[in-house]
């Protein structure tokens, strides 16, 4: 019965690597075009023609008093005709960000600038019911959306509009730059993983004529493309990636611009990244229970259809990536016996596929990024997606079995590069239950790498991951609490 557990454990190990090697071989097509795209000639940039459409910029904010100034500012800055501009701040605060809210929206009234502060008494639908809330109050043709953390460029309509002269564009999403990249280990890591999804998945789906999506923030909208497409929608908890499919579904283009960036803050605490990925993870397992059915019985090409699939399934690697740790164990012991040739042939290169093509398409990310972070910062990346994995899988879970579900939003604090800070202690995450789950996975990661020691086994380097991620994250996280 024992052989029998352990014969089914590996076997569901090897196919959860398997499946990670399909995500690894992904990787190696976007690379691959990467090259092929860079070598074409570069896109034309449209000139301005005179034509001032209305714009209305709409500000999302809930309770975040050490940005919505900021960002007010920087949205007031923004060049354009007066009388042909309207900024709505979507306020759903509680605490007195209200007061910081209204004190900017008055100065910049009394310039002449066409601010409004548009508040609910009820946060249905969170980001999706506030911007839907807005939208039918919105006097702009063109809708461009900043959530609190991003400082747009005063230029920012002049050089995005003229992109619009095709009646046919539904929506502009530029690219996220990051204010604090810098400032630790944990943001250098982001500013790669985050980098990337821009200026290589977005950049490669955009040449190539596939879909993308709008990232909620730091793009711009064609007002009736929200419209026509179904509006903001709340049953998934990434209504931008919701929205983003089924205005493509339905005939709308979009475009992505490499050229132009938005400064935005990075999350500076482990529990902050964390609950940022958990609501991506499930957000995009939701949008793709939701889209998937549609978009496959569609009469929409096939390799549209394909990177769909990639694209929104993508987060079931989380769950992938977990199901192969807890199953480590039980396959090499089963597998105690194996020969070098069965290594070279199985084990190899699934490792190669599932684990180091990832690892080397990031490495090339950062050698093309004009901001590179130091190559040591990469090999921390490995270790954080293992400590990270197990608490992200239980939101991927949650997207499989659920929909909607609260907006949980990521908090900033207006920090901009390394230096002593004190997070307020309203805003720290009780993240207890990830401190003793990370403990408990520490150990038990322990128990291959102590088997693999004893027998000689060639793995050690690659065992040693496992406990090295849940332990940093759990040290990390212990850290946190006490600051």
């Amino acid at each position: 019965m024992l052989n029998a557990i352990l014969y089914f454990l590996t076997l569901i190990h090897f196919i959860t690597f398997g499946c990670l090697g399909l995500y690894g071989i992904h990787r190696i097509w976007l690379l691959l075009q990467l090259k092929n795209e860079r070598k074409k000639c570069s896109e034309e940039i449209p000139s301005f023609n005179n034509n001032h459409p209305f714009v209305t910029i709409q500000l999302p904010i809930y309770n975040e008093k050490f940005v919505a100034g900021r960002l007010i500012d920087a949205a007031s800055k923004i060049n354009w005709p007066k009388d042909r501009l309207e900024i709505q701040i979507l306020d759903d605060s509680t605490d007195d960000t209200r007061d910081i809210i209204d004190k900017s929206a008055e100065y910049w009234s009394k310039k002449g600038l066409n601010i409004n502060v548009i508040r609910r008494n009820n946060r249905n639908g969170f980001k999706a019911g506030a911007l839907s809330n807005g939208l039918k109050l919105a006097k702009g043709e063109f809708i461009a959306i900043f959530d609190a953390d991003f400082i747009p460029e005063p230029d920012f309509l002049y050089r995005t509009i003229p992109y619009f002269s095709n009646k046919n564009i539904g929506m502009i999403q530029t690219r996220w730059s990051f204010l604090n990249a810098s400032h630790s280990w944990i943001t250098k890591i982001q500013a790669i993983f985050l980098g990337q999804h821009f200026s290589i998945e977005h950049f490669i789906r955009y040449k190539k004529g596939l879909f993308f999506n709008f990232n909620g923030t730091a793009g711009i909208w064609r007002k009736i493309a929200i419209e026509t497409s179904g509006g903001w929608q709340s049953d998934t908890v990434t209504e931008d990636l919701d929205l983003s499919y089924r205005a493509q579904m339905v005939g709308w283009k979009f475009i992505y611009l490499d050229n132009i960036s938005v400064p935005s803050e990075l999350p500076i605490t482990i529990s902050d990244f964390r609950s940022q990925q958990q609501r991506w993870a499930k957000g995009s397992i939701q949008t793709a229970k939701k889209i998937l059915p549609q978009l496959i019985f569609s009469n929409i090409s096939g390799s549209i259809k394909k990177e769909a699939i990639a694209h929104l399934m993508a987060n079931l690697c989380w769950l992938l990536g977990t199901i192969a740790t807890l199953t480590l164990y039980p396959a090499i012991i089963y597998r105690k016996d194996i020969v070098i040739n069965q290594i070279l042939h199985i084990d190899l290169p699934l490792f190669i596929f599932s684990s180091f093509t990832i690892f080397i398409y990031f490495f090339l990310f950062n050698k093309l990024n004009s901001n590179k972070i130091e190559s040591y910062t990469l090999f921390l990346l490995p270790v954080l997606t293992v400590g990270i994995a197990p608490s992200i899988s239980l939101s991927v879970l949650k997207g499989i079995f659920s929909k909607g579900g609260d907006f949980c939003r990521t908090p900033k604090y207006g920090f901009t590069f390394k230096n002593n800070i004190s997070i307020p202690l309203a805003y720290k995450t009780k993240s207890y239950g990830y401190i003793i789950l990370n403990m408990i996975l520490f150990f038990y990661s322990l128990l291959p790498l102590i088997f693999a020691v004893k027998n000689n086994f060639v793995a050690v380097p690659f065992l040693l991951i496992f406990p090295l991620g849940f332990g940093l994250i759990f040290l990390k996280e212990i850290n946190e609490l006490k600051d």
